[in-house]
């Protein structure tokens, strides 16, 4: 069962069982709004671009994002860059994957960030979400609704965090600007 999250609400990590999940999937998805005017019938191609940044004690450690498709551990690996978007349909678009098991002990957080590469800002955008997915079974675990519109060009998405023995994810919805993940840093600090 899913879980649809609201800015700032969390979201348990566990199994139902009791037990930890392995390995998760951060999905998303988006695209074009319709073009204002008197026809709207052409819509603007859209990159958006997700990425993944890997803490330790407040400290950025790594990051995984279109031109550096895995975590220098391997436990967070990018699956490639869509130019472009989808129809709308509810398919990921791009995805990253973390294989908990494996990401070391002194990570304590992964945050998830979306940014448009080509400039243009959400309110050219539609339909835009992230999920998080259990990669084992494939159910959808949570889904948020990355809220369109705005003189913005980054959202800071979601962090995985550790908490206890366990995980955690957090829906952030952070609106910011920046092209690239490097220029999100800044405003990732402010959510860790």
């Amino acid at each position: 069962m899913s879980v649809n999250l609201s800015k700032g609400q969390g979201v348990s990590l566990q199994k139902a069982d009791g037990g930890s999940l392995s390995a998760v999937r951060m999905g998303l998805g988006w695209k074009s709004a319709p073009r204002r005017g008197l026809f709207r019938s052409r819509t603007k191609e859209i990159d958006l671009d997700a990425s993944a940044v890997l803490y330790a004690d407040g400290q950025p450690i790594d990051d995984v994002w279109f031109n550096h498709l895995v975590s220098n551990d391997g436990s967070v690996r990018h699956t490639g860059d869509n130019l472009v978007g989808g129809a709308g349909t509810g398919g990921d678009d791009e995805t990253i994957l973390v294989d908990l098991e494996r990401v070391p002990v002194h990570i304590d957080q992964i945050v998830f960030t979306v940014n448009s590469f080509s400039g243009q800002t959400f309110a050219e955008v539609s339909n835009a979400f992230c999920r998080l997915i259990d990669d084992t079974t494939g159910q959808e675990l949570a889904r948020y609704t990355l809220d369109g519109g705005g003189p913005y060009t980054a959202q800071i998405m979601a962090k995985v965090h550790r908490v206890g023995a366990g995980w955690q994810m957090t829906a952030l919805g952070l609106p910011s600007n920046g092209r690239t993940i490097q220029d999100l840093y800044p405003v990732i600090a402010t959510v860790l």
